[in-house]
């Protein structure tokens, strides 16, 4: 596994992180989440990735006991505030009031004392940016915090929490974006501006759901046993994908993985990591074999053919339009 430093912090991060956004506390038993965590630990991972809302905070319980007996020093944990996680009318957003009692929650169902990485989930357009980052700064003052990064954030929305972030002296550093060979409408304003402000991604759906892993076929039904098939395991994310028109494009890109040596799913990921100020792609399991196709791309490096060969694959399906960010399509996770 390598590891990368994440933007201009001095933090490196294993640049395959391992993520359970759907897959703990709800699609997978917990005997099942416990192994997907100590395979990846196994291969190298040292980066975590979770949030407050992920199950209902179901999520962050079960990697907090996967990870005991882990040495603290050697991983680095993320985990998220914004979505709602309770009834009351401030169980969201990012006022101060939720970000403090967020994180003293997500401390104690993740079993430590501080996470190395805290992410604004969303911009709070209810709450002035300036309470918010106040809020950030006074968490990385107390030591709960190490770095502070956000989630889905435009580039004007990074802009102007990376100045006040400069202003109140604390490292403001990564965004966490939707990304892979289909959708990639970071590319246009997001990545310029992050590589001008020193910040990197760390993106999530680098195989487009499953789908860039070559299992979804043109006029076939869903496998069983496949996320689209589980509604339970986000089957609304898959399915927006699931056009034959899509499907075509994808199933295009087997004899260019296999003229690499790759398996698709290992061919995805690795795309991901060649690009311009991407530190890491998250991947998550519902079974820990999943996790060696995927970590596999750790290290490799597509010559310029591969690469044209998977444009000129994916042709006009490409989602490209920074704007889509913000109309959500495909659905973004929470």
């Amino acid at each position: 596994m390598e590891h990368r430093l994440l933007g201009r912090s001095g933090l490196k991060v294993s640049e395959i992180a391992y993520g359970n956004w759907i897959t703990h506390g709800s699609q997978v038993e917990d005997d099942a989440a416990h192994a997907c965590v100590q395979r990846a630990l196994e291969l190298g991972i040292t980066t975590f990735d979770t949030a407050d809302v992920y199950a209902g905070t179901k999520a962050e319980e079960v990697l907090g006991r996967a990870l005991v007996g882990q040495r603290r020093e050697g991983l680095e944990i993320a985990t998220k505030v914004y979505w709602p996680t309770g009834a009351g009318p401030n169980d969201r957003g990012l006022s101060r009031k939720h970000i403090f009692e967020s994180i003293d929650g997500s401390l104690r169902r993740l079993r430590t004392d501080y996470v190395d990485l805290y992410q604004a989930h969303r911009f709070d357009h209810e709450t002035p940016l300036e309470e918010t980052m106040v809020a950030f700064a006074d968490l990385v003052r107390q030591g709960k915090v190490h770095y502070v990064g956000v989630s889905e954030w435009t580039a004007e929305q990074i802009r102007a929490g990376a100045e006040l972030a400069a202003e109140l002296r604390i490292p403001f550093v990564s965004n966490q974006p939707q990304y892979s060979m289909l959708w990639r409408v970071i590319e246009g304003e997001v990545v310029p501006t992050c590589e001008e402000l020193g910040l990197a991604q760390i993106v999530w759906s680098p195989m487009a759901q499953g789908i860039l892993t070559g299992k979804y076929l043109p006029g076939a039904p869903v496998p069983e046993d496949s996320r689209a098939a589980d509604p339970a395991g986000g089957a609304e994310f898959v399915r927006v994908w699931l056009r034959d028109k899509v499907l075509e494009a994808v199933a295009s890109l087997r004899p260019v993985a296999e003229e690499a040596g790759l398996s698709m799913a290992t061919l995805a990921v690795a795309w991901v990591l060649q690009r311009p100020n991407v530190a890491a792609a998250i991947v998550g399991a519902s079974r820990p074999e999943q996790l060696d196709d995927t970590v596999a791309a750790s290290g490799v490096r597509l010559d310029d053919e591969v690469l044209a060969a998977v444009d000129a694959a994916l042709g006009d399906v490409v989602v490209d339009d920074p704007s889509m960010t913000e109309r959500q399509s495909p659905p973004q996770r929470p």
